[in-house]
């Protein structure tokens, strides 16, 4: 005989709805917390010097912050200076990480488990504490207030993060691949380079995004070692609109929304493998 199960008592549905109206209230007030912070930059580049600190919106729209950012600053030459050291660290990064972690992944050499563990202690140190040691390298070196210490620089960042990343990715493809690589005639890198790489498209995107997002958003490193307006990055140059000696609120919230716009593009670019990228990247380690 078949038992009817009992049914739902008023009390339990009702926690149940007052559960999914209290999910809701939080997903709705985290979401406002972060749109607000973007959306009232937004806002506050549209509006005359003035009117910066107001708390209303845009009284008086305007586009002068943006033609004083673009046109009176050396905000073009920061812009040049960024793409040239974010572009040449992202492709140096995304080669680095992916061959040194497909590298841990396939291959065992001694201090193989060391090397990974001085990728991992890396991480572990604060940016205050490098700057001082990396500035007195690259001034021994002669690339301070050159692009190329700059990458440097960066790349110790992303790599040791990516490169871990993409051992990961790279335990979920199978070994057999490389074997019919080999039977072929492929030496490892023809195998690493014709057959797994092409399978390795979403780490490759995280790993891309994520340096690309590094060298973008760098402030310390960027202001420690260029000086000169004309040598900055935008990072660096966001710096120079509010400081002890100047408070141009209205420029500094114009540039900030120009400077996002290259990040956001990348980040549509990117996004459909990003998912499958950092699953499969934390998944196996």
């Amino acid at each position: 005989m078949t038992r009817t199960p009992p049914a739902r008592t008023g009390t339990r549905r009702g926690r149940s709805r007052l559960a999914s109206a209290g999910l809701h209230l939080t997903l709705a007030a985290a979401a406002v917390i972060a749109v607000f912070p973007p959306l009232w930059l937004l806002v506050t580049s549209f509006k005359p010097r003035n009117d910066a600190f107001s708390t209303g919106l845009v009284t008086h729209f305007t586009f002068a912050n943006y033609t004083h950012v673009v046109a009176d600053t050396e905000f073009l030459a920061w812009f040049k200076n960024s793409v040239l050291i974010v572009g040449v660290t992202t492709v140096l990064g995304v080669f680095l990480s992916a061959t040194t972690g497909y590298a841990v992944s396939r291959f065992r050499f001694p201090g193989m488990r060391p090397l990974m563990w001085l990728l991992l202690i890396t991480q572990m140190f604060p940016v205050a504490v490098l700057i001082v040691p990396l500035y007195n390298l690259l001034a021994g070196l002669g690339l301070l207030n050159q692009p190329a210490g700059l990458v440097i620089t960066y790349l110790t960042i992303a790599v040791p993060f990516c490169a871990w990343m993409m051992k990961g990715f790279f335990d979920t493809i199978p070994v057999e691949i490389d074997e019919a690589g080999r039977v072929d005639g492929l030496n490892p890198f023809g195998t690493f380079w014709r057959l797994v790489l092409p399978l390795a498209r979403p780490g490759l995107a995280v790993t891309g995004f994520y340096t690309f997002v590094t060298a973008w958003a760098e402030v310390a490193y960027a202001s420690a070692f260029m000086t000169g307006e004309e040598n900055l990055t935008l990072a660096g140059g966001l710096q120079t609109f509010v400081n002890q000696y100047t408070n141009d609120w209205g420029s500094m919230t114009a540039a900030a929304v120009i400077i996002a716009v290259p990040a956001a593009l990348v980040f549509a670019f990117a996004q459909r493998h990003l998912v499958a990228g950092l699953t499969a990247g934390t998944t196996k380690g």
